[in-house]
């Protein structure tokens, strides 16, 4: 290549490294939003997370008075009231007639009143358990829209680069028929080019109008400040992924869910058991009668249990079976995603290899040779915008495959991972 071939190929790159530079500047002027800083917004903000709160909180209270009596029963009466006679309906009569308040209290049985606590624990366990879930939801999702918006900015950089380029190169076509080389029709080509470029600018940029919108619904209007920093480095590995295949959100789900179940086979269990009742009443006769008092005990008799008690029992048994079932298919469904994602992972770093190591030199060559060729008039202009449009499309898909491979990391590690570390 002739020493002032490789001068004006330095002098476009230099031009696109000054544009960058500028962006960089204009961006600066906004609070930056970094990885990190947008998964302790999202985590702070989210309105999903404040339902779950919410939720626990109501789980909470509604196990204060799980295992507490029932409210005791005030009864106020009239009792032997005379019907018929002189006397009839008549209160305030000699007879027997009396004026009676009395107070119940009913005692469920020891195991139904366990039971029931048992039940109000798994529930604000299972209430936790959710918000967990929710948060690496949030975590998953703002991290997958965090790289999302970093990966289509990265294009784009790499677009308006081409396009500073392109504005010295239609300068240097300009000055080669100024000088008699070259045809004539080459002068429109660097502005088609310039117009091709402008449109992957546009669809690059409504992507990123995309990206935005979509990491808003996490971060609010923090989604609108320039970006800053990469994304972590996780380690991948697929042994410890899938040995903790059972941390999964939904897995995780099914352990409190079971507990309830159980707390509920053994209140319906208990309900094949005696609840009593206690009653004190005072009676209030006429004047030269005595009052009264009176005490009596009633028990429950479940005589009908397999009409009655037994089918409930059955048919929560059934549900914790149906539970059992359900969470072996759940696991079996992720236990394939997950190798799924791992050979996705695996595929897409094989792919970022090759385009990073092979492709791109290869097209990098492609542009010397055909930018020299050109130069001393041996070579087509069209054979040099073809190179550039090549080596464009090449840089953008490798930037596109890295962050492809990047948010299939995050969701590896935000989901099987369960998090580690954050």
């Amino acid at each position: 290549m002739s020493r002032s071939t490789r001068s004006f190929t330095s002098f476009l790159r230099c031009a696109g490294v000054s544009v960058l530079l500028i962006n960089t500047m204009v961006s600066a002027q906004a609070e930056p939003l970094s990885f990190d800083a947008a998964l302790a917004l999202a985590l702070r903000e989210a309105p999903i997370l404040a339902v779950n709160e919410a939720q626990l909180d109501a789980a909470r209270q509604a196990a204060v008075p799980a295992g507490a009596l029932p409210d005791p029963r005030l009864a106020l009466g009239i009792d032997n009231v005379p019907i018929e006679g002189p006397d009839r309906f008549n209160l305030n009569s000699e007879a027997m007639t009396m004026r009676r308040i009395g107070l119940m209290q009913e005692f469920p049985n020891r195991a139904k009143r366990a039971a029931r606590v048992d039940v109000a624990r798994g529930r604000v366990e299972l209430a936790g358990a959710a918000i967990e879930v929710t948060r690496l939801l949030v975590m998953r999702e703002t991290a997958v829209a965090w790289i999302a918006r970093d990966t289509v900015e990265q294009q784009l950089e790499q677009v308006d680069a081409l396009f500073a380029e392109n504005k010295l190169f239609d300068a240097a076509v300009r000055a080669q028929l100024a000088g008699g080389r070259g045809m004539t029709t080459e002068i429109v080509m660097p502005r088609q080019e310039a117009a091709q470029i402008e449109e992957r600018r546009d669809e690059l940029q409504a992507r990123r109008e995309q990206a935005i919108a979509n990491l808003r619904r996490w971060v609010g209007t923090a989604a609108d400040s320039p970006l800053v920093g990469t994304v972590p480095d996780w380690s991948i590995s697929s042994q410890p992924l899938l040995h903790g295949l059972h941390r999964h959100p939904e897995i995780v789900l099914f352990a409190p869910q079971g507990r309830v179940l159980d707390a509920e086979v053994a209140e319906a269990e208990a309900a094949k058991k005696s609840d009593w009742a206690l009653e004190f009443a005072y009676q209030n006769r006429a004047f030269r009668f005595g009052d009264m008092v009176m005490l009596q005990v009633s028990f429950d008799l479940p005589m009908f249990t397999s009409k009655r008690q037994e089918p409930l029992v059955a048919a929560k048994r059934a549900e914790r079976v149906a539970l059992d079932a359900e969470r072996e298919s759940v696991l079996r469904m992720h236990t394939a995603e997950l190798e799924s994602d791992l050979a996705d992972y695996k595929r897409l770093g094989s792919a970022i290899k090759r385009q990073r190591q092979r492709l791109l030199p290869l097209a990098d060559e492609k542009i010397s040779l055909a930018m020299a060729a050109w130069w001393g008039g041996k070579g087509s202009l069209t054979e040099l915008i073809s190179a550039r449009s090549e080596r464009i499309d090449i840089e953008l898909k490798a930037i596109a495959l890295e962050g492809e491979q990047r948010q299939v990391a995050a969701r590896l590690h935000y989901v099987y991972g369960a998090g580690e570390g954050d």
